[in-house]
């Protein structure tokens, strides 16, 4: 992957690394990316606009250039090699549509210097990022390439429904053939701003099976945490007004969706956090070394921010992406620590096929199948959305005071009144009633008799109810009774009063008003009061 040099002079040592890429040094393929680059997209300028065709995302464009130069290629200093360029003209759309203009794209790609990357994929691919942060290059396998080319139809498809997406923007398509090896690369959005320092940087699947960043990556000076990390290091997650989290989500929701419908899954979503409070701490620096802090005017690509990408097609893209927060989502921490949240999915081009079902099949043996990062597409974006949804990304609740809880606070006191009023009403009453329920007690056997008492001597009669008018029952339970009158006043008029009788086993119970009122009279509308005694 990489060769080293060494020399010695007078004592001294000097070492010298440069990468390699299938045997082609990092210079010569920066070199070679872009004279390629420049002459293709400078050739397609000379080609009218049209509609795309479904020929179109076929189509592969070569060209050679040579050392020493031709008609059509200027000379340069890298080997002979053969650049080709797929779907040119559905690229060139795809461009457009982001608002990419060719002048810029040219400036961004080819005037200024590639910078390479330090921190490279697991796979071993190579990562080039451009000056005004806007693109990266990035080195893809064959299979890879052959999969984006059977995807253009759909993804075409899915852009012209949903331009402010999460999934990785493509704008190109290119492979540089040099000595019988094939480079194939892909120019994509650039998610991580380099003039902003990321503090903490995840790459989450939803899976927890070896989602543990290793000893090697924690030792980086920017190293690259996984599930697990996350887990241990924000339990609480990070928190989002309800309206930027219903988007966020929303966002997610339609691009699981859209991945799952192409068989896709193994993908991840790169979070980079910036810690605003921290960064104020350290002197209010956000940029890192070699970062120029602002993005040149003029090569602004439309819907390439986080904040872009998840905002409703009725707010204006530029309401939070200013100079401050680079176009990050502002969040924070259950410690109220103010943040700017940096994602995008990354890593799409896994389609489930053969091989992965077979890896599948073999680690559901060995270990639990659903903890496992590759899984069915279906189950795969299930995971994933749940794990982002309740671990990574909160809602914050705004506590509200209720109307109705106002109105069940205020009950009590309705009730202690209106106990109030009917106690006093009752006690009024008393003395002129006391003679009259005392007439109207019965005795014991007198009660026993009427309940039927003579049932005994004659079985086969049944005591007659009252009728229902007369608002008097009779029911035998025991030896002892109970003499229930209910009093129904009102402002114009007083009713007759209306008796039941019950007995309760082995008890005899006495009920004043103010007990017996406690849950009736404040369901009744009348007025009426229960009085209860012996």
């Amino acid at each position: 992957m990489s060769t080293t040099t060494e020399n010695a002079m007078g004592g001294s040592r000097t070492r010298s690394r440069e990468k390699t890429y299938k045997r082609t040094t990092s210079s010569a393929l920066k070199g070679a990316i872009q004279l390629g680059i420049g002459y293709t997209v400078g050739n397609l300028t000379s080609k009218p606009d049209r509609d795309v065709l479904m020929q179109d995302f076929y189509v592969v464009e070569s060209v050679f250039l040579p050392s020493e130069g031709s008609n059509l290629t200027p000379a340069h200093h890298y080997p002979d090699f053969r650049f080709k360029t797929y779907a040119p003209l559905a690229f060139r759309y795809f461009r457009d549509l982001f608002g990419i203009k060719p002048d810029d794209y040219l400036y961004s790609l080819v005037n200024e210097p590639l910078i390479e990357l330090t921190n490279p994929g697991a796979s071993g691919s190579l990562f080039y990022l451009t000056s005004d942060d806007e693109f990266i290059i990035k080195t893809v396998q064959h299979k890879e390439a052959k999969f984006l080319q059977r995807l253009l139809p759909g993804y075409y498809m899915n852009l012209n429904q949903n331009p402010r997406t999460l999934l990785p923007k493509f704008y190109g398509l290119y492979c540089i053939q040099s000595g019988g090896i094939n480079i194939r690369l892909v120019v994509m959005n650039n998610v991580l701003p380099r003039s902003v320092k990321m503090h903490y940087k995840y790459d989450l699947k939803g899976s927890t099976y070896k989602r543990r960043a290793s000893r090697k990556e924690r030792e980086k000076a920017s190293p690259t945490y996984k599930d697990l990390d996350f887990q241990d290091m924000h339990e609480e997650g990070f928190y989002f007004d309800t309206e930027t989290y219903n988007n966020l989500m929303k966002t997610l929701q339609r691009d699981c969706r859209v991945l799952e419908s192409f068989k896709i899954m193994d993908y991840s979503l790169l979070l980079g956090v910036h810690v605003l409070d921290q960064s104020q701490r350290e002197g209010g620096e956000q940029g890192l070394a070699g970062g120029d802090g602002r993005r040149p005017a003029g090569q602004r690509v439309l819907y390439s921010t986080a904040m872009e990408s998840i905002q409703g097609d009725g707010k204006a893209a530029e309401t939070l992406s200013t100079d401050d927060t680079m176009g990050g989502i502002p969040a924070k921490t259950h410690k109220e620590e103010k943040l700017l949240i940096f994602l995008g999915i990354i890593d799409i081009l896994q389609s489930y096929r053969f091989i992965k079902k077979l890896e599948h099949s073999w680690k559901a043996l060995v270990y639990d199948g659903d903890s496992v990062s590759v899984h069915r597409p279906g189950f795969y974006a299930s995971r994933f959305l749940k794990f982002m949804s309740t671990q990574v990304f909160r809602k914050t609740h705004l506590i509200r005071f209720s109307p109705s809880k106002r109105t069940r606070t205020s009950i009590p006191a309705l009730k202690s009144s209106s106990q109030e009023i009917l106690s006093s009403r009752v006690d009024e009453r008393s003395e002129e009633d006391k003679s009259g329920r005392l007439v109207g007690a019965r005795s014991l056997a007198d009660l026993d008799v009427q309940a039927g008492f003579g049932s005994y001597l004659r079985p086969d009669l049944v005591p007659a109810n009252p009728s229902f008018y007369e608002g008097s029952s009779v029911g035998t339970i025991s030896s002892s009774s109970i003499f229930v009158n209910v009093d129904n006043q009102t402002d114009d008029r007083d009713d007759v009063a209306s008796s039941s009788t019950f007995t309760l086993e082995d008890s005899a119970i006495c009920l004043t008003s103010e007990q017996s009122t406690m849950d009736v009279d404040l369901n009744r509308d009348d007025g009426s009061v229960l009085d209860v005694y012996l």
